[in-house]
């Protein structure tokens, strides 16, 4: 049986719900204590870094078109070696890290309309506990289950964040708070632009068309316009929701309510309907997020593992799915209920930055076989790595602890890399070794 094609509508959808899952419920209110005014100027500023690499995403993945995707580039470019290999798991690790920013969000959000015990922090560890536990659960029972509530859940967080943004357009008018967009109350440009890096996870589903590449129609064009269209469509709609939240509440309110500021906003125009409305937004936004970033998740580190860049076990089945599919609910388990969402958030992105400046190195390096003009991938992997230093130094100022533990998981992923590496080149010396005894 030949495999349905994927029409250009469903590749932008594809592109749009991999971005607008829960990272601009987690981050909007990170992004305003650390932008403030200029939270819209911190979206797009990511957005332009996101736009660069997705230009070389749409290359790549039109003349290197496999699922394997950003882990297929990277192999690609620089061969399955110690560097490949490290950053291939750094990409695991970062599915982890997402995971663990939409559990985090789900965690947030869910005690506002159901309190179990009373404290919010410990309501907290429990809904993103049990939201983890469901989602790998329903992973395991059918893949199915997980595309359907996929497809849902893109029309209906896309059909109410659109209402919110244009019920607070109208609302703006007359509000008081619009004067926090002014230039006044916009923070340094460094800062600004280590907010924007911050909150770069907001963005990087985009990748996600690239695994998609080998099923998309007339893939010429469709690709291109795929990645084009998500990434813009997204970066406007992040740029809009950003100037209603910061023009409808106080940066003291946004403070309190930093970890579901995107309900708290909706209160000034629609009450507590509207708080509850976005509430429920998020639930199910963060959930399909979770529920498909787990099977992404599983899916990479069995690709990693079957290209002999990490542990072969990872390539067994466990009840018909990838023994990573449960390693990586573990892992994000461990990290939501350790790790605080501003460390989750800067590992996170320092983590895709450091993978999207291989990938736009990976199309510099290709160039001349992808068709693409070096100067476009060049700027985008200066950006990224740029971008990473800024968010490393800038974050060391505030939350060392966070920065640690984000650059420790790169180093990590070396680590773990080259010991494997060794590990199989004395295996294999042995092996042979013992062959030729015998002959």
């Amino acid at each position: 049986m030949a495999t349905k094609k994927i029409s250009l509508l469903d590749a932008i959808s594809i592109g749009i719900g991999g971005m607008v899952g829960g990272g601009i419920f987690a981050v909007l209110g990170l992004a305003v204590s650390l932008a403030k005014g200029a939270t819209p100027v911190a979206f797009a500023c990511a957005g332009v870094v996101a736009l660069i690499t997705a230009a070389s995403y749409s290359k790549l993945s039109q003349k290197y078109s496999d699922r394997g995707g950003t882990v297929c580039f990277i192999n690609k470019a620089f061969g399955a070696g110690i560097f490949s290999g490290s950053l291939n798991n750094l990409l695991w690790i970062s599915y982890v890290i997402m995971l663990s920013l939409y559990a985090s969000a789900f965690g947030s959000y869910a005690p506002n309309l159901w309190n179990i015990t009373g404290s919010r922090s410990v309501d907290y560890h429990i809904y993103a506990t049990a939201i983890i536990l469901i989602a790998t659960a329903i992973n395991y029972y059918s893949i199915a289950v997980v595309g359907r509530i996929e497809s849902v859940a893109v029309v209906i967080k896309l059909v109410i964040l659109l209402a919110f943004i244009g019920i607070g357009a109208y609302g703006l008018i007359g509000n008081p708070m619009v004067h926090q967009l002014s230039v006044t109350h916009w923070e340094s440009p460094i800062h600004l632009f280590a907010g924007g890096m911050v909150i770069f996870v907001a963005y990087e589903g985009f990748e996600l068309i690239a695994n998609a590449a080998p099923d998309i129609k007339d893939p010429e064009k469709n690709i291109a316009r795929a990645f084009y269209a998500s990434v813009i469509f997204v970066i406007i709609l992040y740029i809009v929701i950003a100037i209603v939240t910061v023009g409808s509440l106080s940066f003291a309110d946004i403070g309190k309510a930093q970890d579901y500021v995107l309900a708290q906003a909706a209160k000034p125009m629609l009450g507590q309907v509207g708080f509850t409305i976005i509430t429920i937004a998020a639930l199910i936004s963060t959930f399909s997020a979770i529920n498909a970033s787990i099977y992404g998740g599983g899916q990479v580190s069995d690709e990693i593992a079957r290209d002999g860049e990490f542990f072969h076990s990872f390539t067994d089945q466990f009840i018909h799915q990838p023994v990573g599919l449960a390693v990586t609910s573990v892992l994000t388990l461990i990290s939501v209920n350790v790790l605080p969402l501003q460390t989750i958030s800067t590992a996170g992105s320092l983590g895709f930055l450091l993978i999207f400046a291989v990938v736009n190195a990976s199309a510099v390096k290709l160039s001349a076989n992808i068709g693409m003009h070096r100067a476009i991938p060049t700027v985008g992997a200066v950006l990224c790595l740029v971008a990473s230093v800024i968010l490393v130094g800038q974050q060391w100022r505030s939350t060392p602890t966070g920065v640690t533990i984000a650059v420790g998981l790169v180093a990590v992923c070396v680590g773990v890399e080259a010991l494997y590496k060794r590990t199989t080149r004395h295996q294999v010396h042995t092996n042979s070794a013992q062959s030729s005894l015998k002959h």
